[in-house]
């Protein structure tokens, strides 16, 4: 296991290596991009890629949710200004949740068997990860639906966990859109000095039906 971990390390290494050595501008410009979180110049950084730039913008977004920086929030706005409100938010939510999902993945993937070790030695950790294993769904659709928690830090939390991989993208794939959308909106807004209420209150209300929703459907499997 340790050489298959070291080959899938190597491995993205190399994709890395291989983007700079047929475009060493890009790699460079991205990081720049990414450190400064100017959601205008994000936005028309995005637009110079022309008919590639729905392409372009859903890979930067998942590559973004993927390592957890910077904040979302930056691409969604973007998204937004780019395509439209709704076509903005599905684009982003649908990249966000695939890039959460490679980054749960990859974690599990190199840093779970460690975590379990180290779980077993404590009795209350022990206890948060059988209650993961059980109720993970309805905990990470909450984490979620809440707006502008760090996604990195429940990629990880829910990595360590025994949340299954299916409840992750679902609960990760449902909760981002009333989540997405609040962050979306009032950026969109803000940039724009456009004020519409009516939007941010439909979120609202999406977020508190998704809560509600997932307590009874975790209380129902609880009885089963």
């Amino acid at each position: 296991m340790v050489k298959i971990k070291i080959i899938v390390a190597l491995m993205i290494a190399a994709l890395f290596v291989g983007i700079h050595l047929i475009e060493p501008k890009f790699l460079p410009e991205i990081f720049d991009l990414l450190s400064r979180g100017d959601i205008v110049e994000t936005a028309n950084y995005i637009r110079g890629y022309g008919s590639m730039a729905i392409v372009f913008s859903f890979l930067l977004t998942m590559f973004v949710n993927a390592i957890g920086f910077p904040p979302a929030i930056i691409f969604s706005t973007a998204n937004t200004l780019i395509f439209g409100i709704v076509p903005g938010i599905i684009l982003s939510v649908i990249a966000e949740t695939i890039g959460v999902t490679i980054s749960f993945q990859l974690l599990r993937f190199f840093f779970r068997d460690s975590a379990k070790k180290f779980i077993a030695k404590h009795k209350m950790l022990t206890s948060v990860d059988k209650y993961s294993s059980r109720n993970g769904f309805t905990v990470m659709l909450i984490a979620r639906v809440v707006p502008y928690i760090p996604s990195g830090i429940l990629n990880a939390a829910g990595a360590l966990s025994s949340i299954t991989l299916f409840d992750y993208f679902l609960s990760s794939l449902i909760g981002k859109f009333p989540s997405t959308s609040i962050e979306a909106i009032i950026g969109h807004d803000a940039i724009l000095q456009e004020q519409d209420i009516t939007r941010i209150v439909i979120a609202v209300i999406l977020a508190i039906v998704l809560i509600f929703w997932a307590w009874r459907y975790q209380k129902k499997n609880s009885r089963g």
